[in-house]
């Protein structure tokens, strides 16, 4: 990893991350395509493969040791790194997806949300759907503060923030955003909450990958037999959310989105801007 000093990219470096944000994003949409239920989550693990593949990259998270597969798949009440299996998805079920892509030594790392469909418990869908929303725009608020904040800390004032103007959801503390570029994880750690310093500097050559984790209920967790599967101790629903996004000298850009973050930054008066 990169020490606090080393955490700013070049201008090019940025631009070669351009290219497995892009192969990430399409990872994700292939298992947003796919997503249903009767569906397997070793069926969408397989779609996000092909994805990076036909883009020209490799999953980075098969050269986690000891991790070989190309997405965490995370169900219910489990928040981060489900293992992708024969688990088949139900109808009601909300759904976190996490990938990432590697292209010429360079990484992308994104993470979504879903919410399946079920007309027998619409309340209980709503407010799954509900949880993924605040999530989803917490980690937009964040992502807007990192466009003019001085220091990089000032972005999880703003994801808490808008999390506890929502209702009462549980944020975790155990595990947070941070730097991507040569590594899927670098340095400096984006934290989803307020703590005491301020930070590095927010300034061109700056790349992150803010990632709200939220849960419905408490925010304690525990991993599973597993030894990757990450779980809430109460049984509460979770989401989870994340983009790469990189600090240049004309702006920002969303690496991890086709366009850059434009169509949910507009509303928020940031105007992305290509690298």
């Amino acid at each position: 990893m990169r020490t606090a000093r080393g955490i700013y990219k070049t201008p090019d470096e940025i631009r070669r991350m351009v290219a497995p944000g892009l192969a990430t994003a399409a990872s994700l949409a292939a298992v947003r395509a796919l997503v249903a239920p009767g569906v397997t989550t070793l069926e969408l693990d397989a779609a996000a493969d092909e994805a990076i593949r036909a883009a020209g990259g490799h999953s980075n998270f098969q050269l986690v040791p000891g991790y070989r597969h190309t997405i965490c798949s995370s169900v219910n009440d489990e928040v981060v790194h489900g293992i992708p299996g024969a688990r088949v998805l139900a109808a009601g079920d909300i759904v976190s997806i996490d990938s990432g892509a590697e292209i010429d030594g360079w990484n992308g790392d994104s993470a979504m949300t879903l919410v399946l469909p079920d007309p027998a418990r619409p309340d209980e869908v709503a407010a799954r759907q509900r949880l993924s929303d605040v999530t989803e725009q917490s980690l937009w608020r964040g992502i807007a503060r990192l466009a003019t904040a001085r220091h990089l800390n000032e972005v999880g004032e703003a994801v808490e923030d808008y999390i506890v103007s929502q209702g009462d959801y549980g944020i975790l503390t155990d595990y947070v955003g941070h730097g991507i570029g040569r590594s899927m994880h670098e340095e400096p750690p984006v934290f989803n909450y307020r703590v005491r310093g301020k930070g590095p500097a927010v300034r061109p050559g700056l790349v992150v990958a803010i990632e709200p984790m939220v849960t419905a209920g408490d925010a304690e967790t525990e991993v599973g037999d597993d030894d990757w599967t990450v779980s809430t101790v109460d049984g509460s629903m979770a989401a989870h959310w994340e983009h790469s996004v990189a600090v240049h000298e004309n702006g920002i850009w969303v690496l991890t989105a086709p366009d850059g973050g434009a169509a949910q930054l507009a509303p928020l008066g940031i105007t992305p801007v290509a690298p």
